[in-house]
């Protein structure tokens, strides 16, 4: 076993505050109240230690795509987030037929049961064709409880999260349905109104996917379904900070009206994300990213984003001007609780994971540290 470590003098973020001068020591695989006499110690003043980042919604990296249908794609994506401060993700998937994106679950199953993904996100093909974004509405459908039902035996026990539009036939069905199963209804890429919305959430769904984006706009007559996921206590609302998705002024909205407690910050991130500039499929779509802004090669509809949760961690810190202990709630504590591994993950106390991450005084990534094992190592 690893000889334990103990890291001092940084400004770390715990559930209760910041401790100016604290120190995480790290046993094994958790954090530990202990000191253990044998242990070697880093210096890390001026810098930070926040805990680890949790990505609900991403689609690939480094060149890597979750949809691919191969480990090795899967892994290169894992393997660049994770380098970016991002210690666990689900992997999304993007439409495409039933019989390819079971076989894309069965694939990814695996690397959850080997411990490499927290789950999967099925992000279609059940949305709206009004608001489908860089999904091909060719090979869109309606959420038939059936058709819901195929993925999630195929991803056996793995799927965590679904996104729809409530308001298709079949939508409430299917969210009763995922609710009763233990995943995730999310209400996104959807037409639906504000009551419709409403009536989702109290068939069970809990998270609106990417908020704001690929639904219609919040309207002072017509709220629809922002106004209706915004305000409910039971909704953890998705937010890209990458500032092509979102104007700070409705990130601070959004922040403002659900707390950070409902707030969950994401990166909906494709192939290019930690990678280049140039031609990329998502899923069937082609994809140009140019100066890191990825669009539909036909027609320009933004797809996804090349984010990684570092840069909208510092983003939302130097731009957006948050607290930084709200930014922390925002992409380790709430998603965490979402996920139910809260016990587990999402803060830095003892017995959890040993998973976190150090930040320079720019907040910078420096350090990235999962379950006690340094994948990015800082400097001495």
């Amino acid at each position: 076993m690893a000889e334990p470590i103990v890291l001092t003098g940084a400004r770390v973020v715990l559930p209760d505050g910041t401790a100016d001068d604290g120190r995480v020591t790290v046993q094994g695989r958790t954090i530990t109240e202990n000191q253990p006499e044998q242990r070697s110690t880093l210096d890390l003043a001026g810098h930070w230690i926040v805990p680890g980042f949790i990505d609900i919604h991403v689609h690939g990296g480094g060149g890597g795509s979750f949809s691919a249908g191969t480990a090795d794609q899967a892994l290169t994506a894992i393997e660049t987030h994770r380098a970016h401060g991002t210690t666990t993700m689900l992997a999304s998937t993007v439409t495409g037929h039933l019989d390819d994106l079971a076989r894309q679950a069965a694939t990814l199953s695996e690397l959850v049961e080997q411990g490499d993904l927290a789950g999967i996100h099925f992000e279609g093909p059940f949305i709206s064709p009004h608001r489908c974004g860089a999904h091909d509405p060719a090979l869109l459908r309606d959420p038939d409880p059936a058709d819901v039902r195929k993925l999630l035996d195929a991803a056996r026990g793995a799927a965590r999260m679904l996104t729809l539009a409530p308001e298709l036939p079949g939508g409430l069905d299917s969210v009763r349905l995922l609710a009763e199963q233990g995943v995730i209804a999310a209400v996104g890429h959807t037409d639906s109104t504000y009551d419709a919305t409403l009536q989702a959430v109290d068939a069970g769904a809990t998270v609106a996917t990417h908020l704001f984006n690929a639904m219609p706009t919040l309207l002072h007559r017509d709220p629809g379904p922002v106004a209706a996921l915004l305000e409910d206590e039971r909704v953890t609302v998705e937010l890209i900070n990458d500032g092509v998705h979102l104007h700070p002024a409705v990130l601070e909205l959004a922040f403002g009206s659900a707390g950070p407690g409902r707030v969950a910050l994401i990166t909906d991130a494709m192939d290019a994300a930690g990678f280049k500039d140039g031609r990329y499929l998502l899923g069937p779509m082609e994809v140009q990213v140019t100066d890191g802004v990825a669009r539909l090669a036909e027609g320009g509809s933004i797809a996804g984003s090349t984010l990684t949760l570092d840069t909208a961690f510092k983003r939302a810190v130097t731009i957006d001007r948050l607290p930084v202990e709200d930014v922390v709630e925002a992409i380790s504590a709430t998603p965490a609780r979402l996920l139910g591994a809260h016990d587990r993950i999402g803060s830095l106390e003892p017995g959890k994971d040993a998973d976190l991450v150090v930040l320079d005084a720019s907040y910078d990534v420096v350090g990235v540290m999962r379950k006690g094992r340094w994948i990015v190592r800082p400097s001495p």
